[in-house]
């Protein structure tokens, strides 16, 4: 087998490829939710939660209103888990290995914040009334025990235009979820399409 010298095996030729980190971005990071990015973490809708368990790794989506993940003190965030299809993967996977990272996402914002900790699931009652929607309660509560928080540029956000309107397009331009069930498992793809909007206006909490 023909070895290919263009594949980067050691740290050493990494960081000779890449260069020194500069200061700010060693700076940036904290042990703790600075008061500086509070307003961060109170200002996303959206989070994308990683996990790693037996089976490898996981990235989960989280979205609610601004604010739904509680800063309870700098040290600990609650997440709460509201429905969805059951499979909970990012739940079984903390079980295994409790370790997890947040990307906190704000529209318009071109800053991402990452958050990396250790989580536990919680059902303690107190904490799930606290984060009912509409008379309904979470499955249960993430408590986060953050370890590291630091800003990400908006480098990415800004190459992606992630946030401009004109970049946007249309949901049927991509297979839909049902015609995707079709051709994967052999599921009544129409139906399933049909059932959708309803299914989801009755199940977000």
């Amino acid at each position: 087998m023909t070895e290919d010298n263009s594949i980067i095996t050691e740290l050493t030729e990494l960081e000779s490829l890449y260069g020194s980190v500069a200061r700010p971005s060693v700076a940036k990071v904290t042990p703790y939710i600075h008061p500086a990015y509070r307003p961060f973490i109170e200002a996303s809708p959206f989070v994308a939660l990683a996990t790693s368990g037996p089976e490898g790794l996981d990235v989960s989506p989280r979205g609610d209103p601004a604010g739904f993940i509680e800063i309870q003190d700098e040290n600990t965030l609650l997440l709460p888990d509201r429905r969805g299809n059951n499979r909970i993967d990012s739940l079984r996977n903390i079980l295994h290995d409790n370790r997890v990272a947040l990307l906190f996402l704000i529209p318009g914002i071109g800053e991402t914040l990452r958050v990396n900790g250790t989580a536990s699931i919680s059902t303690d009652p107190a904490l799930l009334e606290r984060f009912a929607v509409n008379n309904q309660q979470p499955g249960t509560v993430l408590r986060i025990s953050v370890e590291s928080v630091f800003f990400q540029c908006s480098r990415a956000i800004i190459r992606a235009g992630l946030w401009k309107a004109d970049t946007q397009i249309a949901r049927q331009a991509l297979p839909s979820t049902g015609s995707i069930l079709k051709q994967i498992a052999e599921i009544d793809g129409d139906a399933y399409d049909k059932a959708l909007p309803e299914r989801l206006k009755n199940s977000l909490y």
